[in-house]
């Protein structure tokens, strides 16, 4: 038997008790368990009925006096065919339905038949429960015609109403105890609507079950007063009124307090899993174990959680690519092609002999050079507030000031530039790698086209970063930064560099004024 996972339980109890145990519990265990409860609630239901009709006839005598004859038939009757009826109810409702479950004991996913089959067996168990009881009103309203014909009506009013009781109790406790494995068959969620009793049809049966069969056996009563009918004189109506009176009220209200946790429970585990993505864990399944439209809302919510998982995940790839800055920026607003002008910070950082390194090493070698490489820029990019905006093979293009504005894009460019050149060095130690930091104006925008764009920079600092990497690469340090950072950044940061002399960078006509760490 398959379990079903609750990534992880959003419950203490995932079947909304912890009678029914865990979801992963193992197919044994289940079956045990199911086994173990089903005779135990069937007994018990079986026992209910058996007390309410004693308490009937002890309670609600006739006129005349009762025959010994009358007592000592149903002194044997009475043990012998409620014992003989639980015994006999329990091994061919528990046979019965774990026959049903063939699918489940065999640990394999369920055909559509069998499914339905499932559904059915809260009800297999009120058939057969209610045949047993129809034959004890037979009896029972049999023997007093035959002993004591003043109790026949009072006997077929308490075995009958005894017998409602018990198929009620036994249909709702069998579809509770169903429940682990109502949620394996209907892993794929619930049949449509209509295929099954839905909750508007389930209150009204359970409410004919629980209040109406009794009051109506107490306007059959109040009829046979009025008609004259000699077993019901004016003292036994009252008294049948008052016993059967107090019947209804403390079973009906067990019915209804069954009948209600069994629309309660699911919805709850509903609002414990809606109470855990509000809280930001997107993990969160819930078993579906009701066939009504509760058990649409179960599986209704798994498909919504999956959504956002899924979304949750592609936000995720999607930052992973463009950046988190960017994702977030496009998710809030419609992108659109184009972009501003503002003054950023730009680093470049790319690779001495790449091209020697890939002659000398094997492409997968390669690949995780470069990898270390990227990890050591992307964190310390991170770090530093600013956004990875390309992967060149053997370079890396980050800016700091866009797409999220911030006025000390300078002081954090610098700061990364330093240890990212501290942590080649170290971590890093085969490969060398030139880096450049120059500010000024650049466009920041989407450059593409509708169907395939991306966020980039363009601009005259994008092109002086990339300048001054090629003059860094053959200086001691491997780090130039143009005075224009400097002069940006604060009084604590530019103190960590020195100027070194100026050069004009292919492309301009002015020289620009270089600075290395101290």
């Amino acid at each position: 038997m398959r379990s079903v996972s609750t990534e992880p339980s959003v419950a203490a109890a995932a079947y909304g008790s912890r009678l029914l145990g865990r979801t992963d519990q193992s197919t044994r265990s289940l079956r045990v368990r199911v086994q173990l409860l089903l005779t135990a609630v069937l007994l018990t239901a079986n026992l209910i009925g058996a007390v309410v009709v004693a308490s009937v006839l002890l309670l609600v005598r006739p006129s005349e006096p009762v025959t010994g004859a009358y007592w000592l038939a149903h002194a044997i009757a009475v043990p012998v065919y409620v014992a003989a009826a639980a015994v006999v109810g329990v091994l061919t409702i528990t046979r019965a339905l774990l026959r049903v479950l063939t699918w489940a004991r065999e640990d394999r996913a369920p055909r559509e038949d069998e499914v339905r089959a499932t559904l059915r067996a809260p009800r297999l168990a009120l058939v057969r429960q209610g045949v047993l009881w129809a034959g004890g009103v037979a009896l029972f309203t049999a023997v007093p015609l035959w002993l004591q014909p003043s109790m026949a009506l009072t006997e077929g009013i308490a075995v009958t109403l005894a017998g409602v009781l018990v198929c009620a109790i036994s249909y709702l406790w069998t579809e509770f105890i169903l429940r682990p494995i109502t949620a394996r068959a209907l892993v794929q969620g619930p049949p449509p609507v209509g295929r099954t009793s839905g909750v508007h049809r389930r209150l009204i049966v359970f409410w004919v079950l629980g209040t109406g069969v009794p009051v109506a056996v107490l306007m059959l009563c109040g009829i046979l007063a009025l008609a004259g009918d000699d077993q019901v004189d004016l003292t036994r109506l009252a008294v049948l009124c008052l016993v059967l009176g107090g019947v209804v009220l403390l079973f009906g209200y067990m019915i209804i307090g069954l009948t209600s946790r069994s629309i309660v429970a699911p919805i709850a585990s509903v609002r414990h899993a809606l109470a855990a993505v509000e809280d930001g864990r997107l993990d969160v399944t819930i078993p579906v174990y009701d066939a009504t439209e509760i058990g649409h809302l179960q599986s209704g919510f798994n498909r919504m959680a999956a959504g956002l998982r899924e979304r949750e995940r592609i936000r995720d790839l999607f930052g992973r690519h463009v950046g988190q800055e960017v994702a977030a920026a496009a998710v809030s607003a419609d992108v659109e092609l184009g972009g501003e002008t503002r003054v950023v910070s730009v680093l470049f950082v790319d690779l001495m002999g790449s091209t020697a390194m890939a002659t000398r090493l094997e492409p997968q070698e390669v690949v995780t050079v470069l990898n270390r490489f990227c990890a050591v820029v992307v964190d310390e990019v991170d770090r530093a507030g600013g956004l990875v905006n390309k992967f060149m093979g053997d370079a890396v293009l980050a800016v700091f000031g866009a797409p999220v504005p911030r006025d000390d894009h300078a002081t954090a460019a610098l700061r990364a530039a330093r240890a990212i050149a501290a942590r080649l060095a170290a971590e890093v130690p085969e490969i060398r790698a030139g880096v450049g930091v120059a500010t000024g104006e650049a466009v920041a925008g989407n450059v593409g086209d509708e169907r395939r764009f991306e966020y980039t920079v363009i601009g005259d600092a994008v092109n002086s970063a990339a300048r001054l990497t090629e003059l860094a690469k053959k200086r001691p340090g491997l780090v130039l930064a143009a005075d224009a950072s400097l002069a940006a950044a604060d009084d604590d940061e530019a103190a960590r560099w020195r100027p070194d002399g100026e050069e004009v960078l292919r492309g301009r006509a002015t020289p620009t004024g270089l600075a290395v760490p101290r």
